[in-house]
């Protein structure tokens, strides 16, 4: 008996995946979308960061991410938010989330920043930084509201300069290589 139960309830959730699998399409599914050529598919593929190549390959346009350390907008965000704890910096998802943190003059209330990147160019509309307070009672109930005003746009504006300082001290780094390689032929 329970074994007939079980039996059934395992051909039910088989059932649901495969129906609910075949809700979604299949991946690709809209032919409208894709080149009918397989070498124009391929590099259709690659170009926007979908292929692969094995043994390194050519690099170019594969997807592949750079180190964190060499953008220059995720190093500013990194050092400018440095006095706080960090709770989330995910490089590849574009995010940087702290803790709630308290400078200790205030004891009911704390801040948390959130900074998302949209584009890995220095520029105005390349990231977004959001505040949030949490301003808790005696009682320990707490009301976290979005502020992400003034103080926002402060921050953006600290992490865009740095980057772009950053950026510029590394051209000037790169072009003095290329010089000295250049003399060493």
């Amino acid at each position: 008996m329970l074994s007939k139960i079980l039996r059934n309830l395992l051909a039910s959730i088989v059932t649901f995946a495969v129906v609910s699998s075949c809700a979604n399409g299949l991946p690709g599914g809209d032919a409208r979308k894709r080149p009918p050529q397989v070498k124009d598919r391929i590099q259709k593929n690659i170009e926007e960061g979908r292929g692969f190549r094995l043994m390194g390959g050519n690099k170019r346009n594969t997807g592949e991410f750079d180190f964190a350390s060499s953008n220059e907008l995720w190093r500013a965000s990194l050092d400018t938010l440095d006095f706080m704890p960090l709770a989330l910096a995910n490089y590849s998802g574009g995010i940087v989330v702290t803790d709630w943190y308290s400078d200790g003059k205030a004891n009911n209330e704390s801040v948390k920043i959130s900074v998302r990147f949209l584009s890995n160019e220095i520029r105005a509309d390349a990231l977004v930084v959001k505040v949030f307070y949490k301003n808790c009672s005696t009682e320990q109930t707490c009301k976290i509201t979005d502020k992400s005003g003034v103080l926002s746009e402060e921050l953006a504006k600290k992490i865009l300069t740095k980057a772009a300082l950053y950026e510029k001290q590394g051209q000037s780094k790169n072009k003095k290589k290329y010089i000295n390689e250049g003399l060493k032929d």
